[in-house]
């Protein structure tokens, strides 16, 4: 086989690849809701950042006649955002505990004033932060509708899938079910437990942020630096031209992104299982 047909495979199935990521990126999750797979590169990517790679990556093999250059884009476009962008999902995590501490607390001072369980969820929901307002009205409304509390109050925590809310919610559940003493008092006590859950948090990303910046400061330099020999001094990239030269290419750029996905990885918050829903699983197993 020549070095131009050599090339030529190559680059078709580099352009093969990219296609079928695009496909499987739009394609439409079970059950009408997106499920999350750690393998995939990036775990929450959108069918319109599938389609930005792919064409990224189609210009980058145009300009550069290097198929594996084209596939690293694909890589990079979906993930260099979410890693050197701001951490959307730790901002909403935190931000939802700090709706959880809010709407226990307004439970509590509820309660306090001898109102009952569901008069207190009825009346708290509407005024609930916004992070957590939505749930807490559908709340509201299976509980109008006549579903029992604690099934009610189940639903909420599965909707909200977290495992402080589960705290909350099992407070709660115990309550409804078992007429659990001192709720008033229970509430109270993790509003506080998880306002310092919500400090800590940001005392951490504090530190993440500044090691975001660093991140952002050497991609962003390699990045320039490899566009600046394109564009600047294209015969000093010629062996990268060759076969050998696109398997160097493709080591050196699995290199990076090892070294990305492990900064990723170290970031990253490990969050708590939920308490409710490994209780579920336990007794539908056992059911079974």
């Amino acid at each position: 086989m020549t070095h131009g047909a050599l090339i030529g495979l190559l680059w078709g199935a580099g352009l093969a690849l990219s296609l079928w990521l695009t496909v499987y990126g739009v394609m439409p999750r079970q059950g009408g809701r997106r499920t999350v797979r750690r393998w995939r590169l990036p775990p929450k990517a959108s069918g319109r950042k599938w389609l930005a790679a792919a064409v990224a990556a189609a210009l980058t093999v145009a300009l550069t006649g290097w198929p594996v250059a084209g596939l690293l884009t694909v890589v990079g476009v979906l993930t260099l955002p979410r890693l050197l962008g701001r951490d959307r999902d730790a901002a909403a995590r935190t931000a939802r505990l700090e709706a959880v501490a809010v709407w226990a607390e307004m439970l509590r001072d509820t309660l306090s004033a001898a109102a009952g369980l569901e008069q207190a969820i009825l009346a708290t929901a509407p005024v609930a932060p916004p992070a957590l307002r939505e749930e807490t009205a559908r709340l509201a409304a299976r509980i109008d509708d006549g579903q029992p509390l604690g099934q009610a109050l189940r639903t909420f925590a599965d909707e909200v899938d977290d495992a402080t809310c589960d705290m909350v919610t099992a407070a709660l559940v115990m309550a409804a079910e078992r007429q659990a003493r001192q709720l008033a008092g229970l509430l109270g006590q993790l509003g506080s437990a998880t306002r310092e859950q919500v400090t800590m948090r940001l005392k951490t990303e504090a530190g993440r942020g500044r090691v975001r910046t660093s991140v952002r400061v050497i991609t962003g330099t390699t990045l320039g630096m490899a566009a600046g020999l394109i564009v600047l001094n294209r015969p000093y990239l010629n062996p990268y031209a060759s076969v050998q030269g696109q398997f160097v290419l493709g080591l050196v750029g699995g290199l990076f992104a090892v070294a990305f996905w492990w900064l990723m990885k170290i970031a990253a918050v490990v969050e708590e299982p939920r308490v409710l829903k490994d209780a579920r699983s336990t007794v539908g197993e056992a059911g079974v």
